[in-house]
């Protein structure tokens, strides 16, 4: 089994995307940083990186797709996960006892309802498994922690209560990130970064050449240029491969309507699962 690259501590849930996508037996390799990610699968210490780029309510990890940019992996696949947060605790320790939690800022955001419903106080933490972790470490009379099911089967946490995000439609997108482009799908997504020339109806000439060839873009978003201020990136998703006729034409077209393209990769395309909502 291949050995993946991942930022956060064992039972993130970018560690769940790994076992999602490459199965159970796959081996996890946990970076402190999104950009050790990126270095370890560069240096061959890993066979793949799982990056987060984007959830569905709290928007776009800006980070990764900073490091997109600075780095030259390949896009191989995306993976879509279902956020599921569990109210965690040491085993033994009732509901009713519980006056505080901690967890990440977004997964304390994604519970606000649930917590003030039942009157808990949202403590921050650096991360929702290394919350769970610290927790088993460490116990502290009422408290329990906001993280996944994996960190809570790793760090042996007693489950008081599952699936308590206020939005059933909680979904973090993944790149499985390589050193080769993956084997062409029948149903695949294309990412790359572009820029525009300095100059009016550039950006509308731009993806003018994808919607004269019907060719569907599933996101599109702008990023500040590091080097140069107030010039900006442009992130974008299609639905298609590069080497598919009308998108080859199309990225011609944007080779000579633009500055610059980086081709991030061509991928199959994930299905949301949306049956998995109850």
């Amino acid at each position: 089994m291949p050995r993946v690259s991942f930022q956060g501590v064992p039972g993130a849930y970018s560690e769940e995307a790994i076992r999602q996508f490459f199965g159970p037996d796959a081996e996890s390799l946990p970076c402190h940083t999104f950009g050790d990610l990126f270095v370890a699968v560069e240096q061959g210490n890993a066979e793949y990186g799982m990056l987060p780029i984007e959830n569905s309510v709290a928007g776009s990890v800006v980070q990764s797709y900073e490091l997109l940019m600075e780095h030259d992996l390949r896009v191989r696949a995306e993976v879509i996960l279902r956020v599921r947060h569990q109210l965690l605790t040491i085993p033994g320790t009732p509901i009713s006892d519980i006056k505080r939690v901690k967890s990440h800022p977004h997964a304390l955001a994604q519970c606000e309802r649930y917590l003030a419903r039942r009157v808990l106080e949202a403590i921050p933490h650096f991360d929702t498994a290394g919350g769970a972790r610290d927790l088993a470490a460490n116990p502290e009379p009422g408290t329990a922690v906001i993280a996944g099911a994996l960190a809570g089967e790793l760090y042996g946490l007693q489950v008081l209560d599952d699936g308590i995000e206020d939005l059933p439609f909680n979904y973090t997108r993944f790149f499985v990130l390589g050193l080769e482009d993956p084997p062409r799908a029948q149903r695949s997504k294309t990412s790359l970064i572009f820029t525009t020339r300095h100059q009016p109806g550039a950006l509308y000439d731009s993806l003018g050449e994808f919607a004269n060839r019907h060719i569907n873009l599933t996101k599109i978003e702008s990023r500040p240029r590091r080097n140069r201020p107030w010039q900006y990136l442009f992130y974008l998703d299609f639905e298609g491969h590069w080497q598919d006729p009308p998108c080859e034409a199309a990225l011609m077209g944007l080779l000579r309507r633009s500055s610059f393209v980086k081709l991030l990769g061509s991928y199959p395309a994930a299905m949301t699962p949306m049956d998995e909502i109850s």
